[in-house]
């Protein structure tokens, strides 16, 4: 159990959490493939993305714009088609048009008013700008990949924030909707998670590799995870 009352900082993964990267991603690759002649399932394109994003973060740093570009030069390659220089970073460009999910804005405002909140994110510091306008509240911190030059699941990114921040991580709660990027590590560090399950009903586990670890407290959305650690919905 989460005892909301001892929590004083809340993280947050944005993408696939707070902002809707699958709807993102499939509206950047799937023209790609129309173009191209083939046509490709949405979950497999999504699967693809995770396998390939993976990969190539596990490497030597680079950045996301970086990343994206090469999860693209990929999809080519697998498929044996030529991509153009607009369509390699057709990914990393259509980032400032994501969007978040319906229930992100509300919940965090509501969160706002209770605990501080942080970002802990796998992106560059100028895509997460565009992001943050959407978003419509004032972090009391930002830790990107690009500032700590490593991606998640790398414990490198929580053990930053957690400098950063401060406090013991009993006050610290992270929310995320990736197994597999945030839950996994978040929980060998000791720190509390929740599990935004923004994939509840749909097979698979979409543009993240599939893992299993049990969260501290599983939610369907954001507003559920407001109502429950602050007991108000405004």
């Amino acid at each position: 159990m989460i005892d909301f009352n001892q929590i004083q900082v809340l993280t947050f993964d944005c993408y696939g959490t707070l902002i809707d990267w699958e709807s993102g991603i499939l509206s950047a690759i799937k023209p790609i493939f129309s173009a191209k002649g083939h046509n490709l399932g949405e979950e497999n394109i999504l699967q693809l993305f995770a396998k390939f994003e993976a990969e190539i973060q596990q490497g030597e740093y680079l950045t996301y714009r970086e990343v994206l570009k090469r999860v693209i030069q990929k999809f080519g390659e697998h498929f044996n088609f030529v991509v153009s220089t607009e369509e390699l970073y057709a990914l990393a460009d259509s980032i400032r048009y994501w969007l978040p999910f319906p229930d992100t804005v509300k919940a965090l405002k509501v969160l706002k008013q209770k605990y501080k909140l942080a970002i802990i994110s796998n992106v560059d510091d100028h895509l997460f700008a565009f992001s943050a306008e959407y978003l419509e509240v004032e972090f009391d911190w930002i830790i990107t990949a690009e500032q700590v030059k490593s991606y998640k699941p790398s414990l490198n990114n929580f053990t930053v924030a957690i400098e950063r921040i401060n406090l013991p991580k009993e006050q610290i709660l992270h929310v995320a909707g990736s197994i597999y990027h945030d839950i996994v590590p978040a929980k060998s560090l000791g720190i509390s998670t929740v599990w935004v399950n923004r994939r509840a009903g749909k097979e698979g586990a979409g543009a993240s590799l599939p893992v299993v670890a049990q969260a501290d407290l599983e939610v369907a959305d954001l507003q559920t995870l407001a109502i429950l650690s602050t007991g108000s919905e405004d």
